[in-house]
């Protein structure tokens, strides 16, 4: 008896440190995809250069850098401040999370004022419909976080294990809609023109990444815990 429990506990040490490690492996992953992918549109885009090129650039770093940064910063594995307080790591979330948002809405602008000079029609594309859905969705979303930082304000309606829940599955489905639009502009007729072959296949597969390694964090800590009504 003693025996089989012992081997129980081993076996569970062992998966527990495989996962561990694989788990590290994918958010050093999820890293290095948001680094290339912003450093590819950035040198692209070449930022001033024209009002057109801070489109790419702030959609990248906001969805593609800060906000992956942001919901990776909770990571116990892959995270850039592991050894940080949980209220630093809150903080650190909020920020960056504001940031990205305020890239959105001044990458959405740039393109907006960028098509009215030009006199071209707005939202002619998938990657212009996703794109103004998934900036819309982020700014709801930011609102819906404050309730995170102020939880008593919802202390009537639902448990802080309920919001966080919530805030985790509306903000993994944001951030889907991010990388889906990165992917969209990425597949556009100007970053296609501009980056071809491999390096294109890479950019392209980056917000496949990221996708993923963001969906598989966010599932294995909130998602699969069992809320309290």
């Amino acid at each position: 008896m003693a025996e089989s429990s012992n081997q129980e506990r081993r076996d569970f040490c062992l998966s527990s440190a495989s996962c561990s490690r694989r788990s590290f492996a994918l958010g050093m992953v999820a890293h290095a995809a948001a680094v290339v992918l912003a450093a590819v549109v950035l040198y692209t885009a070449w930022p001033g250069s024209s009002l057109f090129s801070w489109h790419p650039t702030l959609m990248v770093i906001g969805y593609g850098l800060l906000m992956t940064e942001a919901i990776l910063m909770f990571s116990p594995e892959s995270s850039l401040m592991i050894n940080a307080m949980r209220k630093s790591k809150v903080r650190f979330h909020w920020i960056l999370q504001g940031g990205a948002v305020v890239c959105a809405v001044g990458g959405f602008a740039a393109i907006y004022l960028n098509k009215e000079r030009a006199g071209k029609d707005h939202f002619t594309s998938w990657h212009g419909l996703i794109g103004i859905t998934t900036v819309i969705y982020s700014l709801v979303q930011s609102m819906g976080g404050i309730n995170l930082l102020y939880p008593k304000l919802m202390k009537n309606w639902m448990t802080l294990a309920q919001l966080k829940m919530y805030h985790a599955t509306f903000g993994l489905l944001g951030y889907a809609l991010g990388c889906g639009s990165l992917a969209l502009g990425i597949n556009s007729n100007w970053f296609s023109r501009e980056v071809e072959g491999v390096l294109w296949v890479v950019c392209l597969c980056c917000p496949a990444i990221l996708a993923l390694v963001i969906m598989q964090q966010v599932t294995t800590a909130y998602l699969g815990r069992r809320i309290k009504i």
